[in-house]
């Protein structure tokens, strides 16, 4: 949340140092001291009216032009330093006031929350005080314009998830899961946005078939990103998503630093319940900032030496950068095969990371048509690509459980049989637990015993001692 800041001091050098400390603040916007009462309330006056348009104290719009705090110092003139924050207080009840005293003592402390300050420093000024008081008045201040109709954005703290999707390298499918994780959110009706920080490179609109003429450099430049300038610069996709895109010339990338992005990224969390964020592969401040930020980051890579020496790289940048901690971060096995040497516990062991159990199969062959389309969320939901990445939406809660649909009369929760079994069950004569099928002795049609039938004398997978056919949507175990 941006905190904008108005000052009231007289004096030229006071006004130095709390307009020097005011703006090591994260995320505040101090505005130019104003060197009397008389022109603190004149300014906050003209910015109410700005705001309304016709009143000095009026409607939602009204509050939310006002600065969160007001800092007062106490030799202001010509009015005394209470009379103006009763003043304020009276006036302007959204804005949260702070008091600046070389007296802190506790009469003057109760005689400024009297008065309807929401704060008292005292002198000499010190950073981590001044800090304090100022959030906590900015605080109040976002808790009060909700209640007088302010916007979504002034609520304190996030609401939605933050989700990244970063590549060890680039090709290892990072989009393709970022989007098809978004869709499966959404499938499962929640709120999302896609977000592609992948500044210079990104390929969301062109997996998604989208042609916008605004990116997250258009909200790079905004100091106060409101819910009207949000819509303008988010395309509403028609599967539902609602999409940021990369601009379309790269080098404009880096007009988004790590300010803007968490400004960006703090306005999205307000008004979507899911955020999914594609990093992309290569680090910049924004995307950095971003998986900082997030609940969840998870690093796609492939089961190749190449990719995994560039996932452990990249969780060793995030360490050193003091970004994320490899515990923290959860990998993601993509084209995972049965016959692949390296396999997710040596991926685990190698970058330090947590591995999802959910590993995506090889099967480039279902995503060719809708990524040569350009329509990604066309992708069959026979499709074992799907099948996986919806598995792993729901392993990271971004959807329910297919487990918890087991548990209210689904046919999955019933267990399964196998195929002697079942035949025995047909046949009306259970097997014993060391039956041996012998030869075919009735006809080719197979309505005999449950050891008879054309096919009692072929031996399957599980007779010759392997294990079936390869499930790419479940766990592989390393053998």
């Amino acid at each position: 949340m941006t905190i904008r800041i108005l000052s009231a001091i007289g004096d030229p050098d006071a006004a130095r140092v709390v307009s020097s400390l005011l703006h090591q603040l994260p995320d505040a916007e101090p505005a130019p001291a104003v060197a009397d009462s008389a022109a603190l309330l004149d300014a906050l006056a003209r910015a109410a009216a700005q705001g309304d348009g016709t009143s000095s104290a009026g409607g939602p719009s009204a509050v939310e032009a006002l600065p969160e705090v007001v800092v007062v110092h106490e030799r202001i003139g010509p009015a005394p330093a209470l009379e103006l924050i009763r003043e304020v207080a009276l006036r302007f009840p959204a804005v949260g006031v702070v008091l600046i005293t070389a007296d802190a003592g506790p009469a003057l402390f109760s005689a400024a929350m009297d008065a309807g300050a929401r704060g008292v420093v005292g002198l000499p000024l010190g950073y981590e005080e001044l800090a304090a008081r100022v959030q906590a008045a900015a605080q109040w201040a976002a808790g009060v314009r909700v209640h007088l109709g302010g916007s979504a954005e002034a609520a304190p703290g996030p609401a939605g998830t933050l989700v990244t999707v970063t590549g060890a390298k680039g090709g290892v499918g990072t989009t393709v899961t970022a989007v098809q994780l978004a869709l499966a959110a959404r499938a499962a009706g929640r709120s999302v946005a896609l977000v592609d920080l992948d500044l210079q490179s990104g390929d969301v609109a062109s997996y998604l078939d989208v042609q916008f003429r605004r990116s997250v450099v258009d909200l790079a430049g905004i100091q106060d990103i409101s819910v009207r300038v949000l819509q303008d610069a988010v395309h509403d996709h028609h599967t539902g998503l609602g999409l940021l895109l990369a601009p379309e010339e790269g080098e404009r990338g880096e007009e988004v630093d790590d300010r803007a992005a968490r400004q960006i990224l703090g306005a999205l969390r307000s008004r979507y319940e899911v955020v999914l964020v594609d990093c992309g592969s290569q680090m910049q401040s924004a995307n950095a900032a971003a998986v900082e930020l997030a609940e969840m980051a998870l690093l796609v890579t492939t089961p190749d030496v190449v990719a995994v020496r560039a996932a452990k790289r990249q969780v060793r940048l995030w360490d050193r950068l003091q970004i994320r901690k490899a515990e923290d971060t959860t990998t993601v096995v993509n084209r995972l095969t049965r016959n692949t040497e390296i396999q997710p516990p040596l991926v685990a062991k190698a970058t330090g990371t947590q591995v999802a159990r959910t590993h995506v199969p090889a099967a480039f062959k279902e995503l060719q048509p809708c990524v040569d389309a350009g329509r990604l969320q066309d992708l069959d939901n026979r499709s074992t690509v799907k099948q996986a990445l919806c598995a792993l939406a729901a392993e990271l809660a971004l959807v329910e459980s297919p487990a918890a649909r087991q548990g209210r009369g689904s046919h999955r929760a019933r267990p399964t049989l196998t195929g002697r079994k079942r035949k025995a069950i047909a046949a009306g004569a259970a097997p014993g637990p060391g039956t041996i099928p012998g030869p075919a002795s009735g006809p080719a049609s197979g309505t005999g015993s449950g050891s008879g039938g054309r096919f009692a004398g072929r031996r399957g997978p599980a007779a010759r001692g392997g294990t079936g056919p390869f499930d790419p949507a479940g766990p592989y175990e390393e053998g």
